[in-house]
């Protein structure tokens, strides 16, 4: 929930606060203290900056967001739906930035865990079938779509409306 700076900044006032009570014997009060440390240190591990990232990406502000998701140094470390969404993050920013091979990869891994909702699961698998198009990876793109399916019901119009237009891109460029 917090950046890296403001998360060691307050974890070096638990740090002090921990120092200074166990100096004047207050040790319940430095125990609650070295908890503080511990959850700061175990909400990197499990959240990292990801929540600040995602509200500059909502924002535009996609060097910012970067910054903020390169700051988790181990994503494989988060917890099952963050990381999903660390890479549906990621691969948004490999897209702004238009370096579509990694911005597929990100989204190939974010397909796997589970998302917000339905449609940003959706949204993942039409991604990658809309960078295979561009790549010329037909079969990719028409098993990712295939993958869509089972969704149909579950998602909105226009993401619908985006599926069949990945459908007719597909049928002009295959035999």
């Amino acid at each position: 929930m917090f950046a890296n700076r403001t998360r060691l900044f307050i974890g070096v006032l638990f740090f002090l606060s921990l120092i200074l009570l166990s100096y004047l014997r207050f040790y319940e009060l430095a125990a609650v203290a070295l908890m503080m440390i511990v959850l700061l240190g175990w909400d990197y591990i499990r959240q990292g900056t990801l929540v600040v990232a995602a509200k500059s990406f909502h924002h535009k502000e996609y060097d910012k967001a970067e910054l903020l998701l390169l700051e988790i140094l181990k994503p494989e470390w988060l917890r099952k739906g963050r990381r999903g969404y660390y890479e549906f993050l990621m691969g948004g920013v490999c897209l702004q930035k238009q370096d579509f091979e990694d911005a597929e990869r990100h989204y190939e891994i974010a397909a796997q865990y589970p998302l917000r909702s339905v449609n940003d699961h959706v949204a993942a698998l039409v991604h990658v079938a809309n960078i295979s198009i561009r790549l010329g990876n037909y079969d990719k793109a028409e098993a990712y779509l295939q993958l869509t399916e089972k969704h149909q019901e579950k998602i909105n119009a226009k993401m619908k409306d985006v599926i069949s237009r990945l459908h007719q891109e597909i049928k002009k460029h295959k035999p």
